[in-house]
């Protein structure tokens, strides 16, 4: 864990310990690695949903591990749970969700929103 994943709102610094919004990136990037191995040339993945449950603090140089387990395959859905520990300490839980879909799909979801 490094000091850019810690908080820092606009008031400035407020700790040395493993933000919630950093946790929820690396959360998602780790139930996205599967996605990367499943996904064709002409398919990208996007981000449905990703749900935290942040219980313990991890301190600046601590490493923290992820580990992402596929819990539900629906279609084109895919849902994994996920802790992220520093040794046996939990620091997070939760779920996320991917959805593969066609890059010209989504250029043509952007088109329609750029309207």
């Amino acid at each position: 864990m490094r000091d850019e994943d810690t908080v820092h709102f606009p008031e400035g610094h407020l700790h040395p310990f493993y933000s919630t919004y950093a946790i929820t990136r690396d959360a998602e990037w780790s139930s996205r690695l599967f996605v990367k191995e499943m996904i064709e040339e002409d398919e990208q993945g996007l981000g449905t949903f990703v749900n935290v449950k942040h219980v313990s603090p991890a301190l600046i140089g601590e490493e923290v591990f992820f580990e992402a387990v596929i819990e539900e395959l629906d279609g084109n859905k895919i849902s994994c749970s996920f802790t992220a520990k520093v040794g046996d300490r939990l620091i997070a839980e939760g779920r996320t969700g991917q959805m593969i879909l066609k890059k010209e799909k989504i250029e043509g979801i952007v088109k329609s929103l750029k309207k």
